[in-house]
């Protein structure tokens, strides 16, 4: 089996987002599928296997941080797409069939590729006891997103308070279903973005995500609403950085972002 790692948003090797990504035939057992997640070692694995012509979607997917499977990836389903279209197995819109309902990729003549997601639901919560000390800064706002994502989204003072956390991750555990998405409007937007984020998820295996697709369609609405526009680019990462273009449709959030294979090689398992 051909397994491939991909960086997603981003179109230069080694920055971006890192997903594994295999197409099977079928899905085997989830311990299986698990443990290749475990031994990738990659914030999400994905897996996909084709589905009868005709229906509603083209492929199925599925998620797998090291230690569980997720409801929503977005760099893993743009690395999917990405593996589609560069080898051909794919062309136009592809439609996945995920946990969280049917997600199509569209691929476009400069090799970028569009995700239609659910647009998030956000709900202002009060700030959590212990968030502030785990974050080791003051927060202005907290949001809860939909059950699907499981993020709070926490607006901080300035993009400079965001680029410096150097959060207690065992802290965060248990103050969010997934995860902590840090935020902040960008300190210039000449630079070519609109806000910043960070993403922690200890609770599902990975301390820091570097580029979040899916925490986007939370942040997609939040900040559109504040700037009242629903083109927006934001820019995501610690380490590793990557860009996310938001386009805020309603009910829906398209997610624009390059990628990039890195390592292709063979499964023997």
């Amino acid at each position: 089996m051909r397994i491939r790692i991909v960086d997603a948003f981003t179109d230069q090797p080694f920055s971006g987002n890192p997903a594994g990504v295999l197409l099977l035939d079928s899905f085997p057992d989830d311990a299986w599928l698990q443990k290749v997640a475990a031994e990738v070692n990659l914030s999400e694995t994905a897996f996909a296997h084709p589905l009868p012509a005709g229906g509603d979607a083209d492929w199925a997917l599925r998620w797998f941080t090291p230690t569980t499977e997720v409801d929503m990836c977005g760099h893993a389903t743009l690395a999917t797409a990405h593996v589609l279209h560069t080898t051909g197995t794919a062309s136009g819109t592809v439609r996945f069939a995920t946990r969280s309902g049917i997600l199509g990729a569209t691929a476009a003549a400069d090799g970028s590729i569009t995700m239609d997601f659910p647009t998030s639901s956000l709900s202002p919560v009060p700030v959590p006891e212990g968030l502030e000390k785990a974050l080791g800064a003051e927060v202005v706002a907290v949001h809860d997103t939909a059950a699907h994502i499981g993020d709070l989204v926490v607006e901080l003072r300035d993009e400079a308070t965001v680029r410096a956390l150097t959060p207690d991750f065992g802290a965060l555990v248990g103050l969010s279903s997934r995860g902590i998405i840090a935020t902040a409007a960008a300190e210039n937007p000449a630079n070519g973005y609109h806000f910043v984020s960070r993403g922690f998820f200890p609770a599902v295996g990975i301390d820091e995500d570097p580029v979040t697709g899916s925490a986007h369609t939370a942040l997609a609405p939040y900040w559109s609403a504040r700037f009242g526009r629903e083109d927006l680019t934001g820019f995501q990462g610690g380490a590793r950085t990557g860009h996310v273009h938001t386009r805020l449709r309603g009910e829906r959030t398209l997610l624009t972002g390059h990628a990039v294979t890195v390592i292709e090689g063979d499964l023997h398992a």
